[in-house]
């Protein structure tokens, strides 16, 4: 049997492997067509200007439908272990759910409004993408260590932990430095007072998304161990 095809390791490996791509397609893109600057624009610029905004917003809707479905699976993965061994609060469990899908609803305001034309509702889908998928993986690392050794290895919870304190770290740079940028172009001058504070938010910004694809990565082992199957009751 093919790895892809034990329990549903194919959720979380579709939405890194999508997720890279709409990342790294989009940018190319709007590299080639000389829309955005070689070094460390906005994820959001990569995605600001046709053809690549439509890209960008219909493989930023998957990601978000992708994200959804996996987010779902490891909260009743966590769900079957905590009935079988008590070790993870089930309030613990549904905040995580929760918090995972208010970041997933701001990937789809982030890919419905481009930044260039509702600058405002963009910006509030993407810092709900941010601020939710930052405390998403935080507790999704603090339940690994509750749920040890039942579910993932020792090495795992620590490298979940290890992504979680990346993302926490770079989110703050992100969003402080971006208040201090002035200029809302999408080419920028390396001569302008505002460069430094762009480029730094930029790369924080590139930081924090990457390590929510890694944490995902994670997954992929433990959804080798399980499986989801739907019960229809037909009622006469």
């Amino acid at each position: 049997m093919f790895w892809f095809r034990q329990g549903l390791c194919f959720l979380p490996a579709f939405l890194v492997i999508w997720s890279s791509s709409t990342f790294i397609i989009s940018y190319i893109i709007a590299l080639f067509r000389r829309d955005v600057d070689i070094i460390f624009p906005y994820i959001s610029d990569t995605g600001a200007t046709p053809p690549e905004s439509c890209i960008f917003g219909l493989m930023t809707f998957i990601s978000a439908c992708a994200g959804i479905a996996t987010i779902y699976a490891r909260y009743k993965l966590v769900e079957k272990l905590s009935a079988d061994t008590r070790v993870v609060s089930p309030h613990l469990n549904k905040t995580a759910l929760v918090v995972g899908m208010f970041s997933c609803l701001g990937m789809c305001v982030v890919a419905t409004f481009q930044e260039t034309t509702v600058t405002i509702v963009h910006d509030i889908g993407a810092l709900l993408f941010f601020v939710s998928g930052v405390l998403y993986i935080i507790l999704q690392s603090v339940i690994s260590y509750h749920v040890y050794p039942f579910g993932s290895s020792l090495g795992v919870c620590r490298a979940r932990m290890a992504i979680a304190t990346l993302a926490f770290l770079a989110f703050f740079p992100t969003v402080i430095c971006a208040n201090f940028v002035k200029q809302a172009t999408l080419h920028r001058n390396t001569r302008d007072e505002d460069y430094p504070f762009y480029l730094a938010s930029a790369v924080c910004e590139w930081i924090v998304a990457f390590s929510f694809i890694c944490f995902f990565l994670t997954y992929i082992e433990d959804f080798k161990l399980f499986t989801l199957r739907v019960k229809t009751e037909y009622e006469e």
